[in-house]
């Protein structure tokens, strides 16, 4: 079946993956409002095209804080890539490099920061930071990301806590895998998925896991012992940030910003950028839709620091409203793993390709010869 939209792709990934997986990445949390609510903030503006500009072509070059960029997209950091493509973080981190953009690491990666530099050596990585209870945890992985080369940092501010995804438990997903009578035949109806993935690993690795938690979080015997260690801190506060500030010699970018205040809190702080997100619509259900606080956020802070925005980016156009909103860069997770899933490193380039061919076409069809013409001409 030829892969044409993000749909195709999507269902694809669908077929592949076991449904526990797939809906580990797919879906929200609680009633699933917030992802509906992303979806209609970004379908419900329209942009005012122009005529007869002359343009046959568009220019989406970005810079970057020190650096120029072909387009303005990072891939997001996702959790469990690797489990979606065997070694997935690493074919996405080789793409971020063939396409000239960052990717950004996850702390939950399936392949250690260390080992995905040595697999995408020209690479340029950003590593997500989610804050775990043991501080001197947290604080050797930063030493490990500033060993591998890593040049920003991406705190996520927005998850003081697992979210409540009911599906999850239906379908018997945990990490570590916890073998279940449901989670065993979700796998056994997907064999593709279990030897291109699951038996790669556990001939080679052993059981897939979060590859930058303790090496004693992968085994049974232990876990318990460690796992309030990893747990992810739920009281992380302006003083925790302050305190990264000090350890980490790179660029710091505070992502889950939706409020005026904190925007301005973060740039006062001197942080480089922040991520005006809703988690995709995976944490806070009742959440803000980003595209609804952009604006005034680009306002407050926008001539300071960089902004950038995620979440729910299914098109070209997508990405576009976003950056005609007024932030400087946009962050596409989901849209990366369906092409993994589809087709491994060459379906994860193919589908954001794509997306890069559709905002160039959005562009002409605007009548903008690039991005700033865009912000220029307004939203409908």
């Amino acid at each position: 079946m030829q892969l044409l939209n993000a749909d195709d792709y999507r269902a694809a990934a669908r077929r592949h993956l076991p449904k526990g997986l797939f809906e580990y990445i797919d879906r929200g949390t609680e009633a699933e409002l917030a992802i509906a609510d992303i979806r209609r903030s970004l379908d419900n503006i329209r942009f005012r095209p122009s005529v007869l500009t002359g343009h046959a072509g568009s220019n989406m070059t970005t810079s970057l804080f020190d650096r120029t960029y072909c387009s303005p997209l990072i891939i997001a950091p996702t959790a469990l890539a690797g489990l979606v493509s065997h070694d997935g973080e690493t074919k996405l981190a080789r793409v971020a490099s063939k396409l000239g953009i960052p990717f950004c690491v996850s702390t939950q990666s399936v392949t250690s920061i260390d080992d995905i530099r040595k697999g995408a050596p020209e690479a340029e990585l950003w590593l997500q930071l989610y804050v775990w209870r043991n501080r001197d945890l947290t604080w050797g992985l930063l030493d490990r990301a500033q060993k591998a080369g890593v040049s920003t940092l991406v705190i996520t501010a927005d998850t003081p806590l697992s979210p409540k995804r009911d599906y999850n438990q239906r379908n018997g997903f945990s990490v570590p895998f916890v073998p279940s009578l449901r989670g065993v035949w979700d796998v056994a109806t997907r064999p593709k998925w279990l030897c291109s993935v699951m038996l790669r690993y556990l001939m080679t690795s052993g059981m897939p896991t979060y590859a930058h938690y303790l090496a004693e979080f992968k085994t049974a015997i232990t876990r318990a012992a460690i796992a309030e260690d990893v747990k992810i801190e739920s009281a992380i506060s302006w003083a925790d940030i302050a305190e990264i500030q000090k350890r980490w010699s790179g660029r710091i970018i505070i992502k889950g910003v939706l409020s005026v205040d904190d925007a301005i809190r973060a740039r006062d702080m001197g942080i480089d950028g922040i991520v005006v997100s809703s988690h995709g619509g995976r944490n806070l259900d009742v959440a803000l839709a980003p595209a609804d606080v952009l604006p005034e956020i680009v306002d407050a802070v926008g001539a300071e620091m960089l902004v950038m925005a995620d979440s729910g980016i299914r098109r070209g156009s997508d990405a576009l409203k976003y950056l005609a909103l007024g932030c400087r860069a946009v962050m596409v997770g989901r849209l990366p793993l369906y092409g993994l899933a589809a087709g491994g490193e060459q379906g994860a380039l193919d589908i954001l390709t794509m997306l890069i061919d559709e905002m160039h076409s959005n562009l002409v069809f605007a009548g903008a010869k690039d991005i700033d013409a865009l912000r220029t001409a307004g939203i409908a």
